[in-house]
């Protein structure tokens, strides 16, 4: 199948970052994935990340997690915790697009969140571990005839259902002239043996699977790789307060429910710092509750939570491991549909339509080319005068006719 993609009008922009980037991503390759199993927290008593942490799980996890998902689980009804379940309510226009899924692959959807931003029309889509679909159809719909969703799952039962319905659900429900999904059987861990070749990708999303992954960071590597410059990984997962033992790592039913392999949330953000994406952020956060006693019992004091990320693609340079004040700011300009009134970056940064607000270097990036996101806003400004660390301990700061207001992005 081939789609032609609006984002391809964008690709002359993006070529002086390819260029840019090329030679320092083959290093970062070369070296990330023996500096991801080094590094060690910042406790030198601390095992090496891939040794203690759930960045690696023991020999079997794989076969275990296809079993578990393939034959054991037959519907949302069969799981134990709420870890695949979420309270947060999608936005509206997932909402809409979700009831005219098919109802067995909605019934066949073990997700935490809802990783599908909006204003994604005509971007290029890969969802990691998509099992039955349910995110893909979504999608499909949000990025219209013009552009492409690729799922990617280890599972043949789950992408049998998930093949069963695209070409219906694409020519008679969404009208397009033929779909736009594609689902390829393969691991999460080797995209590229999976098919999905080097900066490919607009925006990777992925919904509570990078934890059963029995190798994050191949598959996280492999999410960079694939993405092009400007764009990025959005996606829910499940994190621990800590850093699990390893007989809770290996227990089937906890790994099942993405509780054994969930990755302790700083050695998360050690990992995708290591492998380039500085500034993680975050776009929502919720508790998960494990209501089987026996899986409470085993777990103890050790708390989880349902957190879903944002990391942008940029050129080396680009993001500061600080936030760093150059005195600029950004104009939302209300056009992505369902956002019209403001647009939320992420849990900390609302921009409301034509009001300028006071941004640091980091967010100033991710907003203008060569991200996805640039088309809808307007950046003043640039590194030319620095200011020193931005304030990050105050109210959103705003500009007004008579200047800045006091605030924080961060």
């Amino acid at each position: 199948m081939t789609v032609t993609t609006a984002r391809g009008a964008t690709a002359a922009r993006a070529a002086p970052h390819r260029a840019q980037g090329g030679a320092r991503a083959a290093l970062r390759r070369q070296a990330t994935r023996a500096q991801l199993l080094e590094f060690k927290g910042s406790d030198a008593a601390a095992p090496p990340i891939g040794a203690a942490s759930g960045v690696s799980l023991g020999a079997g996890a794989r076969e275990g997690v296809r079993e578990y998902y393939g034959e054991t689980l037959q519907s949302s009804d069969d799981l134990k915790t709420s870890a695949c379940c979420t309270n947060v309510a999608p936005h509206p226009a997932v909402i809409a697009a979700l009831q005219d899924v098919p109802e067995e692959i909605r019934l066949r959807y073990y997700g935490c969140g809802s990783p599908t931003p909006l204003g994604i029309d005509g971007l290029r889509v890969l969802d990691l571990g998509c099992g039955t679909g349910r995110d893909c159809y979504v999608a499909a719909a949000l990025v219209g005839e013009g552009g492409s969703v690729t799922g990617v799952d280890m599972t043949p039962q789950q992408l049998e259902v998930a093949r069963e319905y695209a070409e219906e659900y694409a020519t008679q429900t969404l009208g397009y002239a033929q779909s736009n999904m594609r689902f390829i059987e393969g691991q999460i861990e080797d995209l590229s043996a999976a098919g999905v070749a080097p900066e490919s990708v607009d925006l990777a999303i992925s919904n509570c699977v990078i934890n059963l992954s029995d190798d994050k960071a191949a598959t996280l590597q492999g999410v960079w790789d694939a993405l092009a410059w400007g764009g990025e990984f959005y996606f829910s997962d499940v994190y621990c307060d800590r850093r699990l033992p390893a007989e809770l790592r290996a227990h089937d039913v906890l790994v099942g429910e993405c509780l054994g392999g969930a990755l302790y949330e700083e050695d998360f953000r050690r990992l995708v710092q290591a492998i380039g994406w500085t500034d993680p952020r975050v776009i929502q956060r919720e508790p998960i509750i494990v209501e089987d006693p026996e899986l409470a019992a085993l777990l103890g004091e050790a708390k989880f939570y349902s957190v879903t990320y944002r990391l942008f693609k940029l050129p080396e340079g680009k993001l500061e491991d600080q936030c760093e004040d150059y005195g600029q700011f950004a104009r939302y300009k209300g056009t992505i549909k369902g956002h019209e009134a403001a647009y939320s970056l992420d849990d900390h940064h609302r921009l409301e339509r034509n009001k300028p607000f006071l941004v640091c270097g980091n967010t100033a990036a991710m907003l203008e080319d060569p991200c996805w996101l640039a088309k809808h806003f307007e950046v003043v400004g640039d590194r030319s005068t620095h200011f020193g660390l931005f304030p990050c301990d105050g109210p959103a700061a705003t500009v007004t006719g008579d200047g800045i207001v006091p605030g924080a992005c961060c």
